[in-house]
């Protein structure tokens, strides 16, 4: 049976004392081992078989980018990445936007459950896309606001991307737009000011 595809041996055949050099043609991207076997064979020898193992690439969860921006409006906003972990559980950092975190994520085209293991485990064999679907409030405030979204895979590595919400519109309005004072002083009329910002009485 021939080695597998992702084994470069550095020559085919040869003659006599010599070196043949094995190499990865290809990254292990799943978090397991891959292993083939190589046999050399010679005429009027018995064949000799060498076992060639590729490391698995350590486990990891990561984000597409480290930030995202949303629309001062508000937005759906879906969070990309690659994984070779069993399970990616997603929780906030800092937070004054006030996302809530969706019950589930999707994962090689599968939904999985925040934290549960992943069906069929794709990790283990090679890294697969994950995204999350987060809405985000409209901003009413005039400052930008951010929040952490972190991945942890199952084995404890975090990775972390930065949601901006862009400042809202500044908002000024008076209520009402008139107002009758006495001649003698003798009584006070009152406004309603309702803002989001720095005002002033000129």
């Amino acid at each position: 049976m021939a080695y597998a595809s992702w084994l470069t041996p550095s020559k085919q055949s040869g003659s006599g004392n010599d070196t043949v050099n094995f190499s990865a043609g290809s990254n292990n991207t799943g978090r397991n081992s891959r292993s083939t076997n190589v046999t050399f064979k010679a005429v009027g020898c018995s064949d000799v078989v060498v076992a060639a193992t590729q490391a698995g690439k350590p486990e990891f969860g990561s984000f597409n980018s480290s930030t995202a921006a949303a629309d001062k409006l508000g937005q759906t906003l879906t969070l990309s990445g690659t994984s070779n972990s069993s399970a990616l559980t997603f929780s906030k950092g800092t937070d004054n936007i006030g996302l809530t975190l969706p019950a589930t994520y999707t994962a090689g085209g599968m939904t999985i459950n925040n934290g549960a293991a992943i069906t069929g485990d794709p990790g283990a064999t090679q890294e697969y896309a994950w995204s999350i679907q987060l809405t985000v409030p409209a901003n009413t405030g005039v400052s930008a606001l951010t929040c952490q979204i972190v991945v942890t895979d199952d084995a404890g590595h975090t990775n972390t991307c930065t949601i901006t919400l862009a400042a809202g519109d500044a908002t000024l309005s008076v209520s009402p737009l008139s107002v009758d004072l006495p001649w003698d002083g003798s009584t006070s009329a009152s406004v309603t000011v309702t803002s989001n910002t720095n005002w002033t009485v000129e």
